[in-house]
């Protein structure tokens, strides 16, 4: 007797069938548009989405005013937690070198503590540069002396231009009102590249740049510089925002201005209600509309505007009402 090739015991049959079934029913089966192929597709569809929202990654480089730049690194760590994937190095060139890299495409962002010139709008335009400006907070300039100054008691908006202006003749303090001694003034600036220094040049002097340039005048790049040099000379004077005065009051002196109407000190307040005049501004953001197709680029400053009202004030800054920033992000929508 002999077996046929190929022929299996009915016991066996069986047992495979009974196996297949089982295995069928545990949803281990591979075709495709059953039972298990839709939980797989599902499943797909679910670690896509959480890609989505997690898997940010790129580089977002930022330069401009220091000023603001205590704000959006303040803001930039915060999305770093969420994101650890996105890095978001930030300068300190002043909104002007700032300016200079964004109109270049060097970078995405640029922090200005000033509003864009005609002149750097018409290079943008020339290059194909194309942007939308964003308002996150407002600061005020705060003027400062030597806390050991006890005769500076206010100073109105025509003796900081003797002060400041081009030509200026003003060598001592006697020069910028009479009564007080005839010491040497020592003063100090933040850069010609900073949009502090043409906020206040414009609107102490009446044009931006506008500015004495010889030996009692030292400017710096560095604002912590002119804080410095202020807190280290009896006799100086400087200018600076408003979060930079917060941060060094214990070793400077704040100086009341005059503006013909009040003297008024910058403080929180003073600066929210504009009663801090000619010297609150605004703080914006510029952000290149190309770069912000960039997912990355686009949750950056959708997060700013949603955080930039609780992170202002840490940092001495006024925060915008709410529905200001809700009109920031639908003109950003747009």
């Amino acid at each position: 007797m002999f077996k046929r090739r190929g022929r299996k015991p009915a016991g066996i049959l069986v047992l495979v069938l009974m196996l297949s079934t089982l295995l069928a029913a545990c949803g281990g089966g591979t075709t495709s548009g059953g039972a298990s192929g839709e939980n797989t597709d599902n499943g797909s569809a679910q670690q896509n989405e959480g890609s989505t929202t997690t898997a940010l990654s790129g580089t977002i480089e930022i330069d401009g005013s220091s000023t603001l730049h205590p704000l959006t690194e303040a803001i930039a760590e915060e999305f770093g937690a969420a994101n650890p994937d996105v890095r978001i190095p930030i300068g300190t060139g002043g909104t002007g070198g700032g300016f200079k890299r964004f109109n270049n495409g060097e970078i995405p962002i640029s922090n200005a503590s000033r509003p864009i010139k005609d002149t750097e709008a018409e290079e943008a335009k020339s290059k194909g540069i194309t942007y939308h400006e964003v308002l996150v907070a407002y600061d005020g300039l705060s003027v400062v002396v030597n806390p050991s100054n006890e005769f500076v008691d206010k100073l109105t908006v025509d003796e900081l231009k003797k002060i400041y202006e081009p030509n200026s003749t003003v060598k001592t303090w006697a020069d910028v009102r009479e009564g007080w001694p005839a010491e040497e003034i020592k003063i100090y600036s933040p850069g010609t590249d900073h949009g502090t220094f043409d906020y206040f040049t414009e609107a102490i002097n009446g044009e931006a740049q506008a500015s004495r340039n010889d030996s009692q005048i030292t400017f710096s790049a560095d604002t912590n510089a002119v804080v410095q040099g202020v807190a280290g000379d009896k006799n100086s004077i400087g200018y600076f925002g408003f979060s930079f005065y917060e941060e060094n009051q214990d070793k400077l002196k704040l100086v009341p201005i005059d503006n013909g109407t009040a003297t008024v000190a910058p403080s929180m307040e003073t600066i929210k209600d504009n009663s801090y005049a000619p010297l609150s501004r605004p703080l914006l953001l510029y952000v290149n509309d190309k770069e912000l197709e960039r997912p990355e680029v686009s949750a950056f400053m959708t997060f700013y505007l949603d955080n930039a009202a609780s992170l202002a004030g840490e940092v001495g800054f006024v925060p915008l009402q709410d529905e200001q920033y809700q009109e920031e992000k639908d003109k950003l929508a747009k």
